[in-house]
């Protein structure tokens, strides 16, 4: 009796173990396969403010009450990135650290703003918390609204002139580089500078197989 209970035991120890095998890999795989799809750039959204158009003008007090205006051109001649998130979102958490590393690269052309709605006092103790007192930091409903945010993080990119250069999901420094990018090859998004670019490619190869 004790010797069949032993080798139940084994059995079912077997069976975990291979079990354990199993789900690691097919993890692993998941993983992989997520690598392989994952857009190469910030992913634009349909938006009722489209990239190319003049953005609205917001004028808003950050959480320190000081004036900010969005959507007007800039007196220094710089773009402005508004990255919207929430206290409760983790992939802004995680971005958070990039961006303000981006913040301090690409300062001479670029100013940071981030923005949501909500509770100020919650906020503000986010805000210090993840080390944001440097930048503008509003809350405003009609903001989001404006440009349909329903998934976030999101980054909004206005040119110097206050129009949209370029806007999608942000969930990696690459994302938010991606949208630089796009402004920098007057597309609104990379998605779209490499379909005409496969466009491009299959055109030319109908040609060069036309008959002489």
């Amino acid at each position: 009796m004790t010797t069949s209970v032993g080798i139940l035991f084994a059995v079912m120890g077997c069976a975990i173990l291979c079990l354990a095998v199993v789900t690691f890999a097919l993890a692993r795989q998941v993983g992989v396969i997520h690598q392989r799809i994952g857009p190469v750039g910030a992913l634009a959204l349909s938006k009722t403010v489209r990239v190319g158009e003049k953005s609205p003008e917001f004028r808003l007090d950050t959480l320190d009450g000081e004036p900010v205006v969005l959507g007007a051109p800039d007196p220094d001649g710089r773009s402005t990135l508004i990255t919207f998130l929430t206290p409760k979102c983790p992939v802004c958490a995680q971005l958070l650290p990039a961006l303000r590393s981006i913040a301090r690269k690409e300062s001479s052309w670029l100013q940071l703003v981030f923005a949501s709605d909500g509770n100020p006092a919650e906020h503000t103790e986010f805000r210090t918390r993840s080390r944001l007192d440097d930048f503008a930091y509003v809350l405003s409903p009609e903001l989001g609204m404006t440009y349909e945010i329903g998934k976030l993080p999101y980054g909004v990119l206005l040119d110097e002139n206050g129009f949209v250069a370029a806007q999608g999901l942000t969930n990696s420094r690459e994302h938010v580089e991606s949208l630089f990018e796009a402004k920098r090859l007057g597309v609104s998004s990379i998605q779209e500078f490499l379909e005409h670019q496969e466009e491009g490619r299959v055109l030319i190869a109908r040609g060069s197989q036309q008959p002489s």
